[in-house]
């Protein structure tokens, strides 16, 4: 691994000692929480949408757990702003990967993806498509 490698670690470092969005919001348009039983990572995402019903305008987070997961929830939560819940919907493991831009090793993946799953679940939730009252990164 290069000095690449070891910005991005600094990077995530950083968003777990220091989190963006991490708190509160009072009258979200949606919110959803999930859980990594595997590390004890637990994730709400909290979502307001601009009045177009579909533009994110704001992301906050609450939660707890390791460094991988809490600083993913605060880079994914700056990512989703102006993003629409299409793309959202869209978003894969890759995608987080790359956000984090560090290699992720196989046991610390369901920490990465935490925060996306439990987002992209509670769009579906709001649009209306699922009902689910807590999602888990267990098959």
């Amino acid at each position: 691994m290069g000095l690449g490698s070891d910005m991005y670690r600094q990077q995530i470092l950083d968003h777990y000692k220091n989190p963006r969005n991490k708190g509160e919001m009072s009258d979200p348009d949606f919110s959803h929480t999930g859980e990594n039983p595997s590390c004890g990572d637990t994730i709400t995402v909290n979502v307001r949408l601009e009045d177009d019903g579909e533009t994110i305008e704001y992301v906050t987070f609450t939660g707890d757990g390791c460094a991988i997961s809490q600083a993913s929830a605060s880079m994914l939560s700056e990512k989703l702003r102006g993003l629409t819940l299409s793309e959202l919907e869209a978003m894969d493991t890759d995608d987080v990967t790359e956000m984090l831009g560090v290699d992720i090793s196989p046991m610390r993946i369901k920490c990465a993806v935490l925060a996306r799953q439990v987002a992209q679940d509670g769009a579906k939730i709001h649009e209306g498509d699922v009902e689910i009252d807590e999602t888990t990164t267990e098959d």
